[in-house]
Formats: C-alpha cells, structure tokens, sequence
C-alpha cells in the first residue's frame, strides 16, 4: 500500500529538489556519507559485540552502474533498517537516523562509563545523516529504491518513491545486511548531458575524488581496464577490455598526507566541504610533529565569519583524532578561545580512544599539542600582518573583534598575547596601523599614544579636539568600535606609552598656554555659564585643545562618553552617566562675545550657554534634552 509523506514533508521535498542545493552532483557525497554511517554503526556494533565477528577491513562501498536500465546503485555492509526504521528515517523528511543513533551513544556513554560500549562511543563519525540530504537523491532521479537488511535480522524491506507523491515498503531479497540506494536517473533535458554523464564511469570516479575521498572506507566500482588479449600477436597485440574493481578514494585523511603531495585546490575544496564554506580560507597551516607526542594537524584560518560566530550558540574547536577514529567533533581544548576562528583537524595516535572531555582538561598530552598549534597560529598570523597587510586587513575585518574581546576579557588576561595583533585607524596613514607602528612613529618627545573615540572614521575625524594635535602632526589613533573605549582602560600602557585620550586628556602641548591662568582670568565667565547651565553640566573650565571650534565636552576621569553610549545600549535602565565637563575655548569669537553678553545683556548671555552646551553635545553624539527649546533659542538670534 502507497504511503503519503506529511504535507509538510511534500513541501520540503519539492523545495528541497528545487532550491537548497546549487549543483546536482552534490547528491553522490550524500549518499556516500550515509552508507559511511551505516558501516560506522556497524563497526561500533562489531568493536563492543564480540560475536559480530568483523574487523574494519571487511566493510566497503559498492557502486554500481546499469546503463541498460539506467541506473546508479550505492550499497554498503553496515547496519541496514527494519521496516520500522525505513519508515521512520525514510518516511518523514529531514528525520536524522544517525542523529538519533549519536543520542543514543551519549546517552551510553553517560550510564556505562568504563564499559565498552562507553570507551568506543566517540569513536563514530556521522558525517552524513538520513535526512534532507538522502531526498538530494531525487534531484538526479525520478525513482528511487532502498533494500535493506538490518544485521541480525532474517528478513529485508524495499522501500520506492518517486517524489513528494508518498512511497511503499514491501518485503524483499538481499543476501546479507546493509542497505542498497538505487537510484533511477532522469533523463536529459535540453543540456544533452544533463543527467547522463551520471551514468559514465569517469564522472562518477571525479565526484567520489572530489567528495568523499577520505571516507575511511573503500569505495569501489567496476572500471574497465585495457589487457592485451591472449593469445594475440606480441608483435602487433590486440587489447580486450577487463572490468575490474577498483578504489576510488584514498583513504588516506588529508591531514596524513605530505603537504607536496596535496594541492591547494584540494585544500580548498576540503575545507569548503567538510566546514560548509563557499569562500576558500585565507590560509592553510598543516602540522606534523614526531616526537615524545605525535600528530598531524590540518587547520584553516577563514576569510569570512562562520554562521552565527558572535552569538552563544557558536561552538569553536578543533576535530580531534587518534588514528583517524573520531574522538571529538570539537574539541575547544585544543585552541585558546581567542583562536577559536581556526577551523581543522588534529589526529593523533598517543591518544587513548576512550577519553572524555573530563580527562581531555587535564590531559598532559593534549595540552602540549594545543601549545604548539596555539604557537604555529601566532606564527600564521605574524606572517600575514607583516608581509600580506591586504590579507592580514581581510581576516582583521572578519576577527578583529573576536581578538579585542579577548584581549579585554578577564581584565586584560590575555593582553600581552593579543596587543600586537589589533589595529587600528590612523590620522596620518590614512589606515590600519598596529600600536607597534604607530609607537615606532612617535617623535621624540612624544609621550603618550594619542586616541579619539566616536561612532564613525568621519565622525571622530571631524572632531574639534583633534585640530591641535593634526596640526602638529601628532599622530592619532581612532577608536571607533564599541571595545575600543576600554583598551586604554586595561591596557594601560604600550611599550611604557601611556594612553591618553584627545577628547577626555588633559595634555600639555608646550606652546605656553596655560588653562590654570585662563580659568583665573575668566573665572567670573565660568561662573556664569554653570549658574545658567544648572546640573546639566558638572564642570566649566578653558581649554588649550580647540583651534576653530568654540566649545566641546569631556567626561575627565571613569565612564567616557562611548562607554555611556555602550552601557545604555546594554541595559538602559543602569543608568551609567559620564560627567559633563564643558570645555570653552577662549580666543574664540563666540566665548568673547558671550563674555561681553554676560555683562550687557545676561538673557542673551544664559540662551548663548544654551547653544554652546547643545552644540558641544551634538558633537559628542549625545542626544540633545530639548531639541525643539534649542530650536526655538536659535532662532531668537534672527
């Protein structure tokens, strides 16, 4: 009897088929990894029941090619399904059989920890799942069959469906267990070679090379081979053709093969396979170290932010191996957090199979191979920034957030660690530079690292507090991310350079002038505007920092304005507040004239304290309390 899929398992699978994959091919790789599963199921099995009586060496991948019928045949000797199981990882769209084995296994893993069945459960590797991307199958065809006999069972089951229309499960034949998936391929449409070249030899042998050539099972096919016929003339010998099994995939992990041996292109579709990445990765670091603990390393350093990388649902690490028999899927010990972009794999063979994330934190072993990956990423990185600045500049773009978290987190913990990887926007270059750089650039007398904080490069260029020190051609660094603000609160220093602030600084330029004696002359002045200001503003002093502008804000000492800014982001309701210290610069036509107001028409004078205060705050990016009062006041000028 004909079964209907779920409605919404119809429509998964007609969108499936029409939208989720770009390139047909991809289907042979899905069916591949599902029948890796199977055999992975199998050999657990196998490994914890004695009476199984198989090794690794005696499971493989056969495929088959019908040309008279017209078909594509992957079968395998591992677990194979029950009706039941065909029914429930083949009969809905998107089940996970394998996820759901991977449940189990935690789950035995947790009850019976010691036992067999516990010591080899991270040993399988689910790469493929029945589940979305089995159905890739009907992109290539219009039919397709699952036999299959469940190991310890006697009898087999032929599950069929041509679609989203439903599918039947019948009783049926197969000598031993395992699964076979035919699939009935289409036929061309208007490309003449469409759906045919899946029915050549060769193709199918490149996809299996392209795909799953370090599937650590054999993967074989009948090819024809050329033989000279026997019997024929030596001198002139006719040729028959011999068909034969032959490997496809190496089975050889890529990460165990020399690095000469392997070209950049099969990095690169390594890494966009195995890591689900369209763009190749920026840089390629293979590992391999003999020695009192040997392993190889393969690891990636992307281009691009992996999905969801700054939320908590991301998971960083490495695949950890011994043997080429999957320990763990991620491994977080093997990388420092602020490193967990690298993306790879590290095989080891001085690693027990049995080891759990308890004993993986106190491992002496693991510890030294994540010290020295640690190291050979350092080293990666250096390279880049000091002799590919464009490439170094594409991975700052990407990660060069995740660096100044870390190199924040914890107080600075990691500060020395990280300082000389971040860059930051320069005054003068006109770029990112490193602190290294710009120290390296400092004049003599120079001492401090000069920055200025602000939403935007065009905000913080256009600041008035900058126009002193551009002038002298000092240097500056702009903060302009919302972690900037608080590396020179942790920082503190930079190769013995303090850091200081160009808006919230008090700084001594040498030209003579001096705020003291300016707030003694102008004292009245100063009183004046913070008895009309009110608590709007704590402080108002002279400055030395402005050249054309009239006024600005300062926060002095504590909470900037960007870290008021962040926090009221975070969570409105701490109300963290900066100080409002209301710095005029008194050689300007604007505090001269409010000066002679404040003697001959006070009004005027308190509504010009208003402007200037408005004015400094729209320069700071602070909101402004009454924008339509501030409206009103400037027009009353006209």
């Amino acid at each position: 009897m004909k079964k209907k899929f779920k409605a919404e398992s119809q429509r998964l699978l007609d969108m499936m088929i029409n939208s989720i994959y770009t390139h047909k091919e991809i289907f042979l790789r899905e069916i591949i990894s599902n029948a890796s599963d199977a055999i992975d199921k199998m050999c657990y099995l196998a490994l914890t029941d004695k009476s199984v009586g198989m090794s690794r060496s005696d499971f493989e991948i056969i495929l088959t090619l019908d040309k008279e019928n017209r078909t594509l045949t992957v079968s395998d000797n591992g677990i194979g399904m029950n009706e039941e199981e065909l029914e429930k990882n083949l009969g809905t769209i998107a089940f996970s059989g394998s996820k759901k084995f991977s449940e189990e296994i935690e789950k035995a893993d947790k009850e019976k920890t010691g036992t067999a069945a516990a010591s080899m459960a991270d040993q399988v590797d689910i790469i493929g799942q029945f589940g979305v991307g089995f159905y890739s199958a009907f992109m290539v065809s219009d039919k397709v069959e699952v036999v299959s006999k469940k190991y310890g069972e006697d009898q087999a089951y032929r599950w069929v469906s041509e679609g989203a229309g439903g599918y039947t499960i019948e009783p049926a034949d197969r000598d031993g267990h395992g699964t076979d998936v035919i699939m009935h391929i289409r036929e061309d449409g208007e490309d003449a070679d469409e759906f045919s070249q899946y029915m050549r030899e060769y193709p199918i042998y490149k996809l299996v090379k392209k795909y799953s050539d370090y599937i650590r099972f054999p993967i074989k096919m009948l090819m024809p081979h050329p033989q000279v016929k026997e019997g024929s003339d030596p001198e002139n010998p006719e040729y028959e053709e011999v068909w034969e099994y032959e490997v496809f995939n190496s089975m050889v992990p890529l990460w165990q093969r020399k690095r000469a041996d392997v070209t950049r292109e099969e990095y690169e579709e390594f890494y966009k396979s195995t890591f689900q990445d369209d763009t190749p990765p920026l840089e390629t670091i293979t590992v391999s170290v003999e020695g009192m603990v040997s392993y190889d390393a393969l690891m990636f350093i992307p281009e691009l932010v992996p999905n969801k990388y700054y939320t908590d649902d991301f998971t960083g690490g490495l695949s950890l191996y011994s043997s080429g028999v999957l320990i763990m899927e991620k491994c977080k010990e093997l990388l420092p957090e602020y490193f967990n972009f690298v993306r790879g794999v590290v095989d080891s063979p001085d690693l027990s199979l049995n080891i759990s994330r308890e004993v993986l934190q106190h491992d002496r072993q693991l510890r030294l191979i994540s010290k020295n990956l640690e190291k050979k990423i350092r080293g990666k990185l250096e390279d880049m920034r000091d002799k590919d600045r464009e490439k170094y500049e594409k991975f700052y773009k990407s990660f060069g957030r995740q660096l100044k978290l870390c190199a924040l987190d914890d107080y600075g913990k990691y500060r020395e660690e990280l300082q000389d990887f971040l860059m930051f926007y320069s005054s003068t270059e006109k770029k990112l530079v490193t602190l290294a750089e710009y120290v390296d650039r400092m004049k003599e007398d120079q001492e401090y690292i000069y920055y200025a904080s602000g939403d935007s490069l065009e905000a913080v260029d256009k600041m008035p507090q900058t126009e002193v020190l551009k002038d002298r051609g000092i240097e500056i660094l702009y903060f302009t991310e919302s972690t900037d603000e608080f590396i020179s609160d942790m920082f503190r220093t930079y190769k013995d350079k303090k850091y200081m602030s160009v808006i919230d600084g008090d700084f001594d330029l040498g030209d003579g002038k001096s705020e003291e004696k300016m707030n003694e002359t102008f004292k009245d002045t100063f009183d004046f505007v913070k008895e009309a200001l009110g608590d709007k503003v704590d402080v108002v002093k002279a400055t030395t920092k402005l050249k054309t502008h009239p006024v600005c804000l300062s926060s002095g000492d504590g909470i900037t304005f960007e870290m008021e800014k962040y926090f009221t982001a975070v969570n409105p309701d701490l109300g963290m507040k900066a100080k409002r210290i209301l710095e005029l610069n008194v050689d300007h036509k604007a505090f001269l004239a409010l000066d002679r107001a404040r003697l001959d028409d006070p009004e005027r004078a308190k509504k010009m304290c208003e402007v200037l205060l408005n004015q400094a705050l729209l320069i700071a990016g602070l909101p402004i309390n009454d924008p339509s009062g501030y409206t009103d006041i400037v027009c009353s000028f006209f």
